[in-house]
C-alpha cells in the first residue's frame, strides 16, 4: 500500500509556536506602565516577561539555540507563586523547544495540557488535536491516535483525518474496523460515483486479505479498476475470477478478449492461448489479430508460436473470402447460434454495425443453448464498437455466478474507464 501523506507536526505548530509572545510580554508590561489592570491570573509579572521577551526568544529559536531558550523557560518556571496564565504561557513557549529538539514525549504532554487549558481559540485548539493525533501515530502509539483524531472529527466536523483513523486502525491489527468503515464509504463512493482514493482502497483490499475475505477484496480490486485502471489491477481481478470455484471455463475467450483491450500489452502465453481458443471458436480473424499483437511486440519466437500464427493467418484469410456466403446458411438454421457467431465475426473484422444487427438477429431467432451467453457477447460487440450507452445497457441485463456476470460487469468497468491514473501496484501491504 502507498503511505498515506498527512501534516507534519511541525508544520501544525509553527504557526502557533512563538507567535504569541511579543502581545503576551506587551501585555505584561503595559501593567507595568499602570494601564488599566487586566484579570490577575491573565498577566505576566515583570521579572518573568524580561525572561520571556519575545525579541530574545525569537532570536535564540533563530539561531537554533534551543538549549538556552529551554534554560530561560526553566528560570521563569521556577519562579514561586506562578498564576495558572504565567504556566501556560510557560508551557505554550516549550512547545516548540520540544518540537525541535525532537522530544516527543514532552511535545504532546505540553499540546494536551494547551488543549485543556480552555485557552485557545478554535482553529488553534483544532491544529493542536490534529497534532496531538499526528504524534502518536508517528509513536506508533495507534489506539491514542485514533482517540485524537476522532476527537477532531466529533469538535471540528471536518473529516480530513477519516484516512488517518482507517490507516491507523490498519496498523493496530484492527482490520474488521478497516473493512466496516471503507466498506460503507466504498458502497456510498459507488453509488454517487465519487472516486475513494487508491489509499483507502488498498487499505480495505488489504484489510480484506487479511480477514481472507474475498469477496471484499475482489470489490475493493474492481473499484481500483473502476477509478485507476492498470495493467496490475486488470490483471489482478481477471486472474482472481478465473479462480473463483463457480468459474466456468467456457468464458476463457471472454476474459481474453476483456484482458487485450484494457492491458497495455500481454504475456506471450495468453496471446497464444487466446488464438487457440478462438480458432476452436470459429473466429480466425480474432486469432490473426491476437498473433499480430504478439508479433509487433516480437513475442514470437517459438516453432509453436510460428505455426499458430501462420494456421491463424490462412483461416483468417479463408474466412474473409467466404463470410458473405455463411450469412444465407445461418439465417436458414433452426436456431440463431450462426447469427450470433456470424455477428461476432464480423465485430473483429471492424464491421460493427453489421455484426451487431446479426448478433440480435440471433437472439431474437432463439434455440440458443446459452441466451445469456449471447447477450454478452452482444454488450461485448457494442463496447468494441464504440456504442458506450447500448453497451451498458445490454450488459447491465447480464447475469450469472459462473463468469458472466463478472464479465458483463467487467465490461461496463472498461466502457466507463477514465483516463489512465497512476496508482500503487498491488501486492503491497500497508506497513508503512
Amino acid at each position: 500500500m502507498s503511505q498515506f501523506r498527512f501534516a507534519r507536526v511541525g508544520l501544525l505548530v509553527a504557526a502557533i509556536g512563538l507567535s504569541a509572545a511579543p502581545a503576551l510580554m506587551q501585555s505584561a508590561h503595559a501593567q507595568d506602565k499602570k494601564a488599566a489592570p487586566a484579570a490577575p491570573q491573565e498577566t505576566v509579572r515583570k521579572e518573568m516577561a524580561k525572561l520571556l521577551d519575545g525579541a530574545t526568544v525569537k532570536a535564540l529559536m533563530d539561531q537554533k539555540k534551543y538549549a538556552d531558550v529551554k534554560a530561560l523557560l526553566d528560570q521563569a518556571e521556577a519562579m514561586p507563586d506562578k498564576t495558572p496564565y504565567e504556566t501556560y504561557i510557560i508551557n505554550r513557549m516549550r512547545i516548540p523547544v520540544a518540537l525541535n529538539l525532537g522530544d516527543k514525549e514532552t511535545l504532546v504532554k505540553l499540546l494536551e495540557n494547551a488543549i485543556n487549558s480552555g485557552r485557545l481559540e478554535a482553529a488553534e485548539k483544532a491544529n493542536f488535536t490534529q497534532a496531538v493525533g499526528s504524534t502518536y501515530f508517528e509513536q506508533k502509539n495507534y489506539p491514542k491516535a485514533i482517540e485524537w483524531f476522532k476527537r477532531y472529527e466529533t469538535e471540528t466536523g471536518d473529516k480530513k483525518l477519516h484516512p488517518l483513523i482507517q490507516r491507523a486502525n490498519y496498523l493496530n491489527n484492527d482490520f474488521a474496523a478497516v473493512e466496516a468503515e471503507l466498506g460503507k464509504d466504498l458502497a456510498e463512493a459507488v453509488k454517487n460515483n465519487k472516486p475513494m482514493s487508491a489509499d483507502e482502497l488498498h487499505l480495505l483490499g488489504s484489510s480484506a486479505n487479511k480477514l481472507k475475505h474475498k469477496d471484499t477484496y475482489m470489490t475493493a480490486l474492481e473499484a481500483l479498476v473502476r477509478w485507476y485502471p492498470t495493467d496490475a489491477y486488470w490483471l489482478d481481478l481477471l486472474s482472481r475470477t478465473r479462480g473463483k470455484d463457480s468459474y466456468s471455463n467456457r468464458f476463457a475467450l471472454d476474459v481474453y478478449r476483456l484482458q487485450k483491450v484494457a492491458l497495455t500489452k500481454m504475456d506471450a502465453d495468453d496471446y497464444s492461448d487466446m488464438a487457440e481458443l478462438a480458432l476452436l471458436e470459429g473466429q480466425p480473424t480474432e486469432a490473426k489479430q491476437a498473433m499480430d499483437a504478439a508479433s509487433a511486440q516480437g513475442l514470437i519466437k517459438t516453432d509453436k508460436q510460428k505455426k499458430l500464427k501462420a494456421q491463424a493467418d490462412k483461416q483468417a484469410a479463408d474466412d474473409l473470402k467466404n463470410i458473405a456466403s455463411g450469412e444465407a446458411s445461418a439465417k436458414k438454421s433452426k436456431d440463431g447460434r450462426g447469427l450470433v457467431n456470424l455477428g461476432y465475426a464480423y465485430v473483429t473484422m471492424g464491421e460493427y454495425d453489421k455484426g451487431i444487427d446479426l448478433i440480435k438477429q440471433g437472439i431474437a431467432k432463439g434455440g440458443l443453448k446459452n441466451a445469456e451467453d449471447a447477450k454478452l457477447r452482444l454488450g461485448v460487440a457494442q463496447a468494441l464498437g464504440n456504442k458506450k450507452e447500448d453497451a451498458v445497457a445490454t450488459l447491465s441485463g447480464v447475469t450469472g455466478a459462473d463468469g458472466r456476470g463478472d464479465m458483463a460487469r467487467y465490461w461496463i468497468l472498461w466502457v466507463n474507464r477514465p483516463y489512465p491514473a497512476k496508482a500503487t501496484p498491488p501486492g503491497e501491504d500497508a506497513k508503512q
